[in-house]
């Protein structure tokens, strides 16, 4: 691949922002310009983006991205909130949702290939609960935000609802999905992406 290392390469502290996770937890992030730059930078542009599926669901839309460029291939799960009215509920841009979704998605296939890798290696080190936790028996790793928004994003894409999502993770693992280990977690993920694959 075209030039790894300036994909690879670490963003600026002034192009890093942070955002509340849905767990209560604080989520580092780059906007999604700074992706499309850096793709563009080190790719000279030569790379698409196509959303190959899309879903609607009660709360969130969730599309199946894709992002090529020289014979690579990365396809990954975005996902939005859906947007309502608070006077009536009803959708305010289903459009927005999906362009919100398409735009994670896009950042999930651009982190494949390196880009902004560091937010994800780095995560697991700010919380001072979460530092030693590789050799901390006791932590062994906890899941994070990250993985389980992943996995119940790829249930939900296969049709599978929450109830169903911890139905399969206790059959795994005897857990529900907040209670896996990272390497569990992990384990689930791929599991349910074969399965969407198959």
């Amino acid at each position: 691949m075209k030039n790894r290392e300036l994909l690879e390469k670490p963003f600026a502290p002034t192009q890093i922002k942070q955002r509340q996770g849905t767990y209560g937890d604080v989520l580092d992030y780059v906007e999604s310009v700074a992706i499309v730059q850096r793709l563009n930078d080190a790719l000279d542009g030569d790379w698409s983006f196509a959303v190959l599926q899309h879903k609607i669901y009660e709360d969130e839309v969730v599309v199946l991205g894709q992002l090529s460029t020289n014979g690579v291939t990365k396809t990954q799960f975005g996902k939005s909130k859906i947007t309502r009215s608070k006077k009536d509920q009803s959708m305010v841009s289903l459009g927005d949702d999906f362009k919100a979704a398409a735009s994670d998605s896009l950042k999930k296939c651009a982190t494949l290939m390196g880009v902004g890798l560091h937010l994800y290696a780095e995560s697991g080190n700010k919380s001072p609960a979460k530092e030693g936790s590789a050799v901390n028996p006791s932590e062994n790793g906890r899941i994070t935000a990250r993985q389980l928004s992943a996995i119940f994003a790829i249930g939900k894409s296969q049709g599978m609802d929450n109830q169903a999502i911890k139905d399969y993770t206790k059959e795994v693992f005897s857990k529900l999905p907040d209670f896996l280990t990272r390497q569990e977690a992990s384990v689930i993920i791929q599991q349910l992406q074969e399965a969407s694959n198959a």
